[in-house]
């Protein structure tokens, strides 16, 4: 039987790198959601069921439209994090770069196309 300490288990495992600081960005973008989500239903709940005119006005003002793009911005990079994570517990090698790359690209095109509307409807 080998003895082996911890140190020497680890060896050729690879390096964390980068995984402490996707573990924070991760919980800082939870609490940050933590605050913006209900600030977002707060702000959205009202305008459900109004006349498309009065929605507008309304996304107009500041505080609105930077709740909800903020809420999109931090939600879509919560999401990019949290499903790359989730590629890499369960998928391996080239698919898992692919991936990545597609999930990562989606993330970012879906909060640029929702900050661009709302930075339409508030200018």
């Amino acid at each position: 039987m080998r003895y082996l300490t911890d140190r020497k288990r680890a060896v050729g495992m690879g390096s964390a790198k980068s995984g402490t600081a996707h573990f924070w960005a991760m919980k800082v973008s939870s609490v940050a959601l933590l605050i913006l989500v209900p600030l977002f239903v707060f702000t959205f709940g009202p305008m459900l069921g109004q006349s498309h005119d009065a929605v507008m006005s309304y996304f107009s003002r500041p505080f609105p439209a930077v709740v909800a793009a903020l809420t999109l911005a931090v939600g879509f990079k919560h999401f990019a994090d949290g499903a790359q994570v989730l590629i890499e517990d369960y998928v391996h090698g080239l698919m898992q770069k692919i991936l990545i790359i597609l999930v990562i690209c989606l993330s970012y095109a879906a909060a640029a196309t929702g900050i661009f509307a709302i930075a339409r409807i508030a200018l």
